[in-house]
């Protein structure tokens, strides 16, 4: 995006001055242009192009050119640059599956959730293009993500309470041919091996009026996390019995770097332009992941744990599960866009189709040997439960926009939404090798059990949701902006699930739930701004935002009934108040906001009192406040500089009970919302030296700092533990021309642990009173320290 010119100042007074700075984060550094003004960026948030200094709330927008310049790879990494952003980091093997992305700490996922989002959905709603889907596809070949802070309900819907991050994907060019060629080698720290990716971009002309660009990419990398505690297999896949079915020796061996990463990626979209008042774009998308386990270790947390059941610490990067846990996913992503520009407004009609589908594989042999179902139900002499899951998430989403053009007293955006979305989720707990020992223990009643698969259930959702909205802006002069807009939504959804413990062959019978939902409403926002001074901008906003509700899939009947009252949750809703300044200088800018968020029928996904089922429920109320600031400077024609900064305070505002015994506290008022920093802070600067025959140099240094986060909102120490404050540096320095370009880099410089997020040594730990000699409690890591070296050609 832009060019320096040489200087004089080195690497190490860029580093130096960034420390001085407080600095610690993220990259945003990257080449300037032959002057030392900074570029504005255009962004659609508001439904037509603006750029982001004109846009009355706090939004930052990272162009695809920075993050390829920076080496960022992943939604986490990127998160990490931005004010008011924080995310919880579970690796490659649950990127796909879980939104890890928090705003403004408006959040009570604990940070240790499953394998697949659960009952709640995320408080922060994400967009590729212009469709409401999280695929988490590779960032490639983007030309910007937008990232909208606080309650976007009148334009963006059920899910952004917190905020919306849109990935908008680079549109193909007409008339030009053009393309590129990427290739990375990678080193981790923790891995026997090196890791490698490549990427394709081609740009293709079709006539005067239509193009296709096409970009592919694969990513191969290895394992950074030893299983040191797998059960040995047979030959029937049970855990070998090497005394006998009935003895209670097993065998363990270990498999090394097992957590390997293979994606595969690929985007084409195809651009029509018959005229200057119609363009129409069509796009599919498709990835597949397979991960080979988790990027989490059994380390002491807070002093506790860490230990196999035979007395042997865990190493770094060894953890304790009993199996391999791998997972897999495909999406596929179909859009079609039309614009229709009439002279006085522009109509803008998205269609698009998405089918997301994934398995997992995890071992919850520890939770089980913790909850007490071993002794309490399978009294078995190697103890073990693994799960085999699935999910499913495809949609079909139709929109109708009408933006008008600006310039007179009033403008307006206006709009209606459709989604029709199918939702699946299966789970199958086995007990491996459990009908075998039983029926050799028993075998006057050997049929009571016929199989390993002690638990089952499968749920089937839809959820529709129509809805109309507008924005009526008025200008009662040239720098004063007022703006009022309104959402009405109407949704309905239908849960059908299937309960059951097959194992005990007629004992426990399946249940079967079907259970229907709806609800409407109206959301509003206010918005005033005055620009000032050229271009400074001061702006007040109320907004309002709403999360859906819905349905848990707990039994209500049989041995593990729960309570009704478990059955569903209410939408909550969340009204903030903002104030913020923005602006641009000769060569910097920046911009500021404090804000308050109230947040009302809180969403807490909690684990039910019976069977430790995942479900929600609504808890009172909750609130969120702050300051986010950010500055990006060029203060001399080859210096770069970012900072951004976040104080939040976020915490529940009263007691939160169970639902089936108001006595019994599940989360104490004034508890911390999970998964986020009260402050964080990061920092970048980039140095551009020009060489000869029109050949660069840029260096970039960035840090990231985060303080202590809280693992869950709830009391019990099962799931809520503090976690550390951390730190992650980053290097990098780049030779080449507009034709090619050498990237050496480094990741996590210092080998920071950087976790997030942690399953409890109390939840499910070792526990060799029963026999359970492994570990499932774990800590998510960020990305240890990685070294490579990527060579990027363009023609």
């Amino acid at each position: 995006m832009k060019q320096f010119r040489s200087g004089q100042k080195s690497a190490i007074a860029i580093a130096v001055s960034t420390i001085l700075a407080g600095g610690s984060t993220a990259a945003r550094a990257e080449e300037a242009t032959d002057n030392n003004a900074l570029e504005e960026v255009i962004v659609t948030a508001q439904g037509r192009r603006q750029t982001v200094l004109e846009v009355p709330y706090n939004i930052s927008a990272v162009s695809g050119d920075t993050i390829a310049k920076a080496q960022i790879t992943d939604t986490a990494e990127l998160m990490r640059t931005l004010a008011g952003v924080s995310t919880v980091d579970r690796g490659y093997r649950n990127s796909g599956s879980i939104n890890p992305i928090i705003i403004r700490g408006l959040n009570t996922n604990g940070s240790a959730l499953g394998d697949y989002q659960l009952s709640a959905v995320p408080t922060v709603s994400t967009y590729v293009n212009n469709t409401p889907v999280f695929a988490n596809f590779l960032m490639k070949d983007l030309e910007r993500v937008e990232v909208l802070r606080g309650p976007q309900g009148t334009l963006y819907g059920s899910g952004s309470l917190g905020g919306t991050v849109r990935y908008i994907t680079h549109a193909p060019e007409l008339g030009t041919f053009s393309g590129s060629v990427s290739a990375t080698l990678s080193s981790t720290e923790g891995s026997d091996s090196e890791g490698w990716s490549a990427d394709a971009t081609l740009n293709i002309p079709i006539g005067e009026t239509a193009a296709l660009r096409v970009t592919g990419s694969r990513i191969d990398l290895p394992g950074i996390v030893d299983y040191r505690n797998l059960y040995v297999l047979d030959s029937s896949g049970l855990p070998a019995a090497p005394g006998g079915v009935l003895s209670p020796v097993a065998q363990y061996t270990s498999k090394k770097d097992a957590d390997t990463v293979e994606i595969s990626f690929a985007r084409a979209t195809f651009l029509w332009r018959p005229s200057d008042k119609t363009d129409v774009t069509l796009t599919y998308a498709w990835q597949s992941d397979d991960v080979g386990g988790r990027r989490q270790d059994t380390q002491p947390l807070n002093g506790v744990g860490g230990v196999d059941g035979f007395g042997v610490p865990y190493k770094e990067y060894e953890q304790g599960a009993l199996f391999l846990e791998p997972s897999s996913r495909d999406v596929n992503l179909v859009s079609l866009e039309a614009n229709f520009d009439f002279g006085f407004a522009t109509l803008t009609s998205s269609s698009s189709y998405y089918d997301h589908k994934g398995d997992i594989v995890a071992d919850n042999s520890g939770f089980y040997a913790k909850a007490g179902f071993y002794a309490s139900y399978y009294n078995f002499p190697r103890p073990n439960d693994i799960a085999i899951r699935s999910f499913g998430d495809q949609a079909f989403v139709q929109e109708l926009r009408l933006a008008s053009k600006t310039g007179g007293a009033f403008d307006y955006v206006a709009g209606m939404f459709y989604e029709d979305q199918d939702l699946a989720s299966v789970a199958n707990n086995y007990v491996l090798g459990f009908k075998r020992w039983y029926q050799a223990r028993f075998p006057t009643t050997a049929g009571a059990v016929t199989t390993d698969n002690d638990f089952n259930y499968s749920r089937q959702q839809n959820y529709t949701e129509k809805a109309v909205y507008g924005e009526l802006t008025w200008h009662p002069s040239g720098a004063v902006k007022v703006t009022g807009g309104l959402r009405y939504y109407d949704y309905r959804f239908k849960n059908d699930s299937i309960l059951g413990l097959p194992a005990y062959t007629g004992l426990f019978p399946s249940t079967t739930q079907n259970f229907n939902n709806s609800d409407s409403g109206v959301l509003g926002k206010l918005n005033a701004s005055w620009e000032f001074a050229g271009k400074q901008l001061l702006y007040a906003t109320v907004s309002q935002g709403y999360r859906r509700g819905g349905a848990n899939a707990v039994p209500t009947t049989g041995p593990f009934a729960e309570n009704p009252a478990y059955r569903f949750y209410d939408s909550d809703s969340i009204i903030n108040y903002e104030i913020g300044v923005k602006g641009v200088a000769a060569n910097f800018t920046y911009s500021a906001a404090v804000f308050f968020d109230d947040w009302k029928d809180v969403q807490i996904n909690i684990g039910t009192p019976v069977g430790g089922f995942f479900a929600a429920q609504n808890g009172g109320k909750a609130k969120t406040q702050g300051l986010e600031a950010e500055i990006d400077a060029n203060p001399t024609d080859s210096l770069h500089l970012s900072i951004a900064y976040t104080y939040v305070k976020a915490e529940l505002r009263n007691n939160v009970a169970r639902l089936d015994n108001p006595t019994r506290l599940l989360a104490l008022s004034g508890a911390p919302l999970p998964g986020t920093a009260q402050n964080t802070l990061s920092a970048s600067a980039g140095y551009t030296n020009q060489l000869s025959n029109g050949m660069r140099w840029v260096t970039r240094v960035n840090g990231y700092y985060q303080s202590s986060t809280q693992n869950s909102v709830e009391l019990s120490p099962r799931f809520n533990t503090r976690i550390d404050g951390f730190q992650i540096w980053g290097l990098s320095t780049s030779l080449g021309t507009d034709k090619w370009t050498a990237t050496l880099y480094a990741k996590n410089l210092f080998a920071e642990r950087g976790v997030t997020g942690a399953f409890t040594e109390v939840y499910a730990g070792t526990l060799p009173s029963v026999g359970f000699n492994g570990n499932n409690s774990r800590q998510f890591l960020s990305l240890p320290r990685t070294l490579g070296l990527t060579i990027d050609y363009r023609f």
